[in-house]
């Protein structure tokens, strides 16, 4: 049987997308101006994935009895630092290619690709700011609420960048939790999640229940992800790249902490290659540590805990329901 939240996505998926391309619409009647931000960025906006983010946002808002519309521009919001934070990661990773296209710094140039990312940023603040539907009470509680999820995130992108920049190898299990959570879990979980529900008018105790939910499910949602350049669809473009860029996911930090296979690691996570038969000994080398089933295994209990949490709340029943599916859906893409 299908899962109830990928059902959710694939039927909402196109809901948001007309407001999210209103914030690229030309504001001037310069044509550079189309050239060189507007059409980029609407173009790298339109390639968008399965906007999880800003919908269970809304689904939030549903889940503490408010009105999901209410929730849309801290949605938009969410989703606008998505595209800046990608657009200014790739540059950052040397990145080629982001959802099987080119990324925007090899189609565009750098210097236009920052700016891109940067005049996305700005989006973040006035999506919401200039919202005619939440009071100004709602709209400053959502702003500090993305100020510190955008704080996180870079703190966490600080470390993961600059442990490739410094070689480091010497990391724990601990120390990648750490810097995923930073830079993932709070921006593609915990924030949409306590976003939409502030947006409803939820209760403290919802707001919470919703955050540490979000918080574990989104933790799980990367090493899900890190599991899938490795092991996932082979034909996909992005196969194996995080073996290539170096990153040190979860599957890599545990298989650095064994002895017999550190030095060999460590080579292959240095030497930048994208040669297949060296890839695909990385991945040997970590089946066969126990590395894969361990992040696995990991994912696994963040959403069971997740889960029992969310249990306890009082929200919507359709919307929990859906949430339930979600921390599934989260660590299903495997199957």
């Amino acid at each position: 049987m299908a899962n109830a939240f990928a059902q959710f996505l694939a039927k909402h998926h196109g809901d948001l997308e007309d407001y999210l391309e209103s914030f690229f619409r030309e504001k001037t009647d310069r044509a550079d101006l189309e050239r060189y931000l507007y059409g980029p960025l609407r173009a790298f906006s339109e390639n968008g994935g399965k906007r999880h983010r800003p919908l269970i946002c809304l689904l939030a808002a549903a889940a503490v009895g408010g009105n999901p519309q209410e929730a849309r521009s801290g949605a938009a919001a969410i989703e606008h630092f998505q595209t800046a934070a990608l657009i200014h990661d790739d540059i950052a990773d040397n990145g080629q290619l982001r959802r099987g296209k080119p990324c925007l710094h090899l189609t565009e140039g750098t210097g236009p690709a920052i700016n891109c990312g940067d005049y996305a940023l700005t989006l973040v603040t006035s999506a919401v700011a200039d919202d005619p539907v939440l009071d100004d009470g709602r709209k400053l509680r959502i702003l500090r609420e993305l100020a510190a999820m955008m704080q996180r995130t870079v703190e966490g992108q600080a470390l993961d960048l600059g442990w490739v920049r410094d070689g480091r190898f010497d990391l724990t299990v601990d120390d990648y939790l750490a810097m995923a959570t930073l830079k993932t879990a709070h921006y593609s979980g915990a924030v949409p999640l306590a976003v939409g529900a502030i947006a409803g008018g939820g209760t403290k105790e919802q707001i919470d229940a919703l955050r540490s939910f979000g918080l574990d499910t989104g933790l799980a949602f990367q090493i899900q992800d890190d599991l899938l350049n490795l092991v996932g669809d082979a034909s996909d473009k992005d196969h194996l790249t995080d073996i290539t860029e170096g990153k040190r996911t979860l599957v890599a930090v545990h298989a650095l902490s064994d002895p017999d296979s550190h030095d060999e690691v460590v080579a292959i996570l240095s030497a930048g290659t994208r040669d297949r038969a060296a890839l695909q000994r990385a991945v040997e080398i970590f089946r066969a540590g126990g590395s894969i089933d361990f992040a696995r295994d990991h994912a696994l209990e963040l959403t069971a805990r997740a889960k029992s949490t969310l249990a306890a709340a009082e929200l919507e029943p359709e919307a929990k329901a859906l949430l339930l599916a979600m921390a599934d859906f989260f660590v299903e893409r495997l199957s």
